[in-house]
């Protein structure tokens, strides 16, 4: 089977298409056809072995490979077709057509992947093509769970600091399907985005500080690491909730102090991406509350190209590469 590899840490162009043994499915796994995967940041910095977040970057490089990968196709997010099921398997049938997640185990950037039937993966979407479908797992499920984790409530003011990411793109749409009034926080090149997916206010990073209009907020669902904590927490209205999805050491020893002195909360809980959760995302891609972010698809000789583009930042949603190749 074809493909994307690399056996060093580096640049976007250490990735290379190959030739390799196409995975063999055991009795509890399922064998997939890769159709499209997308483009994460966390795929950017798994190869270049460069993390926003610091704090664990030595446990990553020892489970990771000290002198290059160990896991040498990278890809956690995908759509594709069941090919075959072990003996095992129930719930899924040659010729599904599923999107979700491999894990740890990665293998979404080649054209066939297998996996145990139990990891979180579902009926794609009927009304998402493939590549709208692999857009979602990453962002929506981290989203999904963040949301319920405030438990949001009709007419609640949400603020979503780095909306513009696929997370934050989920979030501010999963926040409008549970009545909450959205300002979505970001860069010049993403407010018509976020307008158009829901949000109801945007702020503009580059030319004001979201902090000085005076408003508070209910939530705030922060995707910036280098956010100021205590502005944050004071534009927590009472019993406000303050949620990171990029904790910094800071972010969490300071909310211990926050949890246990004050009547605001906040809260770094790592989504556990469960099957439930992504069936939900399904219920309401299908519903229409969810719509594709997709930005950009690229073929598998292209993958630099999507790289580079995700590292720049100047994606306007979600970068996909397309398991078709010339």
């Amino acid at each position: 089977m074809k493909a994307i590899t690399y056996t060093r840490y580096g640049p976007p162009e250490v990735l290379q298409l190959k030739d390799v043994t196409a995975p063999v499915p055991k009795d509890h796994e399922v064998l997939i056809n890769v159709r499209a995967a997308e483009a994460t940041k966390s795929d950017c910095e798994m190869r270049s072995f460069k993390f926003s977040v610091k704090w664990f970057w030595l446990p990553l490089r020892i489970a990771f490979g000290l002198s290059g990968p160990r896991k040498q196709i990278l890809g956690g997010y995908f759509s594709g077709v069941v090919a075959s099921v072990g003996e095992d398997v129930e719930g899924f049938t040659v010729g599904d057509e599923v999107f979700g997640s491999s894990g740890l185990r990665l293998g979404g950037y080649g054209e066939y992947v297998a996996l145990p039937a139990s990891y979180t993966i579902a009926q794609k979407p009927t009304n998402f093509s493939f590549e709208e479908a692999a857009a979602v797992p990453l962002g929506g499920l981290n989203a999904l769970h963040f949301m319920r984790l405030a438990n949001i409530q009709p007419g609640e003011k949400i603020l979503v600091n780095g909306a513009g990411g696929v997370i934050g793109a989920h979030a501010v749409q999963i926040a409008k399907a549970m009545g909450a009034e959205v300002t979505a926080v970001d860069k010049t090149i993403k407010e018509s985005f976020l307008l158009d997916i829901g949000a109801d206010y945007f702020v503009d990073y580059t030319k004001e500080d979201f902090a000085a209009g005076g408003q508070t907020y209910d939530v705030i669902f922060d995707m910036v690491p280098s956010s100021s904590y205590s502005t944050c927490v004071n534009l927590l209205s009472v019993n406000g909730r303050y949620y990171s999805g990029n904790p910094t050491v800071v972010f969490m020893l300071r909310s211990l102090f926050t949890n246990l002195f004050t009547n605001r909360t906040a809260s770094f809980a790592f989504a556990s991406e469960t099957k439930e959760e992504l069936l939900a995302l399904k219920d309401m891609i299908e519903d229409g509350k969810i719509r594709s972010i997709v930005d950009k698809v690229y073929l598998m000789e292209e993958v630099a190209k999507a790289h580079h583009l995700v590292e720049t930042e100047a994606r306007v949603g979600a970068v996909v590469i397309s398991l078709l190749h010339t």
